[in-house]
């Protein structure tokens, strides 16, 4: 009978012990939580709103795994990815003379009515014609060569919060060339996983961009066809990634997001489809056909593919809204949109799977 009885116990404890093992094997999979992907729409000024949006994101407190931008959106997207968040970018909105760097206004010029220097015809600061026997010039289109914007970002990635959290991997510059930090820094604080969407114009096809070169990639992203000077890689010539894809959800899912939270800055999208042309009147009318006429097969589909689509209602704000007023009302927007999603930002942030 006791030989029965000790028989019993142990069978008990083999069991007990069985189960305690398999709740311990499934207790870390209840613990995971969904792999987050942002996207970052295209929009000239109208990023600004993705910055207000981006202070909901935070407030609720939801952890990044992915991001994928377009234009101005791979710029705070980009930026995002090298630690800089939603106080710096709303800082940076707001102090930045946009119109003067995007334009390559020389401000050294801006009480002459005409100055020619150095090849280039400026009209109080702005260059508006570059000497025609410059055979480099013509072969890519665009007046505007884009290196301050260039240098601009550059400046911002070398000295990204990531960087300057550990000194001993900080960049540091030399003339015009940047050196990278070292690889034990890297795995010390890593970006947030980037991709940014550019356009091919020889191939007619999308190129999403991903390697160490940031300022570079988000320089082709927002390179405005007619406006700023293609960035030539490899074979290919980059332009604005809206042309192709304005709102890459599609690109964060193949990086391996299973949630995607959307900021589409695309305005009255059942416009007139037999009327483009009268979106193409000068520098803003172009940027504004990037924008509002993206390849609307993908656009269409890209919406439907995000989880969380914010599309804040930004009335007569357009992509050329750069005023410091507009930036401020901008931001505003962002933030009351991102408050409309809250709710769903915040089960977002408390998602667990097994």
């Amino acid at each position: 009978m006791q030989l029965i009885e000790k028989q019993y116990i142990c069978q008990m404890i083999r069991r007990l012990l069985l189960s305690l093992l398999l709740v311990g094997c499934l207790l870390p999979l209840h613990s995971q939580r969904p792999k987050v992907g942002l996207v970052l729409g295209g929009g000239g000024a109208k990023g600004a709103t993705e910055v207000g949006v981006l202070k909901e994101i935070e407030h609720a407190g939801i952890t990044i795994d992915y991001i994928a931008g377009t234009s101005i959106g791979s710029i705070v997207g980009g930026l995002y990815s090298v630690g800089y968040r939603a106080d710096d970018l709303d800082s940076l909105f707001r102090t930045q003379n946009w119109i003067a760097l995007l334009t390559e206004r020389d401000t050294t010029l801006t009480k002459r009515i005409v100055k020619k220097e150095g090849g280039v015809t400026y009209l109080f600061g702005f260059p508006v014609r570059r000497r025609k026997s410059d055979t480099a010039t013509k072969r890519r289109f665009g007046l505007l060569r884009g290196d301050a914007v260039y240098h601009f970002l550059d400046s911002l990635v070398a000295n990204a919060p990531i960087y300057r959290q550990y000194p001993s991997g900080k960049r540091r510059q030399k003339g015009r060339q940047t050196t990278s930090v070292s690889s034990k820094s890297r795995a010390r604080c890593k970006p947030i996983p980037f991709r940014c969407v550019a356009f091919d114009i020889r191939r007619h096809q999308q190129i999403v961009l991903s390697d160490d070169s940031l300022a570079r990639n988000m320089r082709a992203s927002m390179a405005i066809p007619g406006g700023f000077k293609p960035v030539i890689l490899d074979s290919m010539t980059l332009v604005d990634g809206g042309m192709i894809n304005n709102l890459p959800v599609d690109v964060v899912r193949e990086m391996g997001a299973d949630v995607v939270i959307a900021i589409d800055l695309t305005q009255n999208k059942h416009d007139d489809y037999q009327s483009p042309l009268r979106f193409l009147r000068g520098l803003g009318g172009m940027v504004r056909w990037l924008v509002e006429r993206p390849d609307f097969k993908r656009y269409n589909e890209n919406r439907k593919l995000a989880d969380i689509y914010i599309n804040p209602d930004l009335g007569n704000y357009s992509v050329t809204s750069f005023s410091t007023k507009s930036i401020a009302d901008m931001i505003e927007i962002g933030q009351k949109a991102g408050r409309q999603h809250f709710d769903e930002l915040r089960r977002l942030a408390h998602k667990r799977t097994f």
